[in-house]
C-alpha cells in the first residue's frame, strides 16, 4: 500500500513539475523565428507554437502534415491564425491526456484496494486518446464557421465603404485602402495587412484580396476583387455594382439567418413536447393512483 501511495505521489509531483516548466517563459525557437521571417505572408499570419505544444507540434507537423490519412484544415487554420504546428501540438496534448488519465485513475482505484484487469485501463486509454485527438478539429471547425459569418458581414460594410470612396473620386487602389482603414475589427485588420503587402510588393490590391479569399475560403471577398479589377484595369464605373453586390450579400446573409432560426425552432419542438407530456403526467398522476 505504501509503495502505491509513493508512486502516486511521485506521478503527481512530476505532473506538477511539467506544468510549472511549461508556464515558465521560454526563448522563441530559432527555426520558427527564421521560418516566420523567410516564408512570407502565410507564416507571418500564423501564431507560432511554443513549449511542449510547440515541440510536439513540430514533430508531428513534419510527418503528418501532408499525409494522405491526415486532413489538415489549412483554410480554417489560416482564418483563425493558428499554425499547423500549434494545431498538431494541441491534438498531441489532448491525446496524451486521454492516454494518461485512465492509468492514473486505475492506480488511484488500486490504492483503495480495488483491483481492475490491466485490459480495462489499456482499452480506456486507447479509446479516450483517439476521441480527444479529434477535439481540436471540432473546435477549429466551429470557430472557423463563426469567423466566416463575421467576415461576410464585414465584407458587406467594406463594399459600401469602397463604393462611397469611388463615388468621392478616389481611384480603385485608394478606395480599397481607405475603406479598409475605416473599420477597427479583426476583418478590416486582415484586409489592411493584405493591401499593405500588395503595396510593398508592387502587386495589384484586387489580386491580393483574391488570394486572401482563396486562402481563407471566403467567397464574398472574391466578389470585391472581381468588381475592383474591372474598375482598376478597364476603368469601369463600379459604384452601382458594389452597392448591388452589397445588397445581395445582405439578403443572402439574412436568408441564411432565417433558415438557421427556423431549424432551431424545429429542433425545439421535441423538447417542448416532452415538457408538456411530463407536465400532463404530473397532473394525471394523483388521479391514476386513486383509480389503481
Amino acid at each position: 500500500m505504501l509503495r502505491y501511495a509513493l508512486l502516486a505521489g511521485a506521478t503527481a509531483g512530476l505532473g506538477l513539475l511539467v506544468l510549472l516548466r511549461e508556464t515558465w517563459p521560454a526563448a522563441p525557437h530559432l527555426s520558427t523565428a527564421l521560418t516566420r521571417l523567410t516564408e512570407g505572408p502565410k507564416a507571418a499570419r500564423a501564431r507560432p507554437a511554443e513549449g511542449l505544444e510547440g515541440r510536439l507540434g513540430r514533430l508531428l507537423d513534419s510527418r503528418l502534415r501532408d499525409h494522405r490519412l491526415t486532413f489538415t484544415p489549412f483554410r480554417d487554420l489560416a482564418l483563425l491564425r493558428i499554425s499547423t504546428e500549434s494545431w498538431f501540438g494541441q491534438k498531441a496534448l489532448y491525446a496524451l491526456i486521454g492516454m494518461l488519465f485512465p492509468p492514473l485513475m486505475g492506480l488511484a482505484i488500486h490504492v483503495t484496494g480495488l483491483h481492475l484487469p490491466i485490459a480495462v485501463p489499456t482499452a480506456a486509454s486507447i479509446i479516450l486518446a483517439a476521441a480527444l485527438w479529434f477535439i481540436p478539429d471540432l473546435d477549429v471547425r466551429s470557430r472557423a464557421a463563426r469567423a466566416r459569418v463575421d467576415f461576410a458581414r464585414a465584407v458587406t460594410a467594406y463594399l459600401d465603404l469602397t463604393a462611397l470612396e469611388r463615388a468621392g473620386g478616389s481611384g480603385a487602389t485608394q478606395a480599397l485602402e481607405r475603406a479598409a482603414a475605416v473599420g477597427d475589427s479583426w476583418v478590416f485588420e486582415r484586409l489592411r495587412e493584405e493591401l499593405q503587402r500588395a503595396r510593398w510588393a508592387g502587386a495589384a490590391p484586387w489580386g491580393a484580396l483574391a488570394d486572401l479569399s482563396e486562402e481563407l475560403g471566403v467567397p464574398e471577398l472574391q466578389d470585391v476583387a472581381d468588381i475592383m479589377r474591372l474598375s482598376g484595369e478597364e476603368g469601369v464605373a463600379v459604384y452601382e455594382n458594389l452597392r448591388a453586390r452589397s445588397r445581395g450579400m445582405r439578403t443572402a446573409l439574412l436568408a441564411r439567418e432565417q433558415a438557421r432560426a427556423n431549424a432551431d425552432s424545429e429542433r425545439m419542438v421535441i423538447p417542448v413536447a416532452l415538457l408538456g407530456l411530463i407536465f400532463l403526467s404530473l397532473l394525471a398522476y394523483p388521479a391514476i393512483v386513486r383509480v389503481l
